[in-house]
């Protein structure tokens, strides 16, 4: 079964990860606090960690550079990140900041499901 953790604290968001995301084979859990996003994802050991690019009072580039950080200095195990971004623009810092992927809200499933990519039988 793969597993998905979405932060973000935006209910529409949240809906379209969902319904894009949610099938028999992958469970999607979703976390509002970007500050416990590190334990958030040693608790859920998600493959995948979907970031929206602003979520309370801290942006999506930051949250990407402190899960990376907690990556190297092994307090998580590598986990894909993708961004969702309000513009393509952003595109360039979503990879300078170590995201894998990004989407440009509003996204189609389609684009989310191949964002996130998860390996087949996961």
């Amino acid at each position: 079964m793969a597993r998905v953790l979405l932060l973000t604290d935006d209910i529409w968001v949240e809906n379209e990860v969902r319904a894009a995301l949610t099938d028999p084979g992958t469970v999607v859990e979703v976390t509002s606090d970007p500050e416990t996003i590190v334990d958030a994802v040693s608790r859920h050991q998600p493959e995948v960690v979907v970031i929206d690019l602003q979520v309370r009072w801290m942006g999506g580039m930051a949250v990407v550079r402190e899960l990376r950080a907690a990556v190297e200095n092994g307090h998580i195990p590598d986990v894909r990140m993708v961004l969702l971004l309000d513009r393509s623009a952003d595109g360039f810092l979503a990879r300078r900041a170590g995201a894998d992927a990004y989407v440009v809200k509003p996204f189609t499933a389609q684009q989310l499901r191949e964002a996130v990519s998860l390996p087949a039988g996961v």
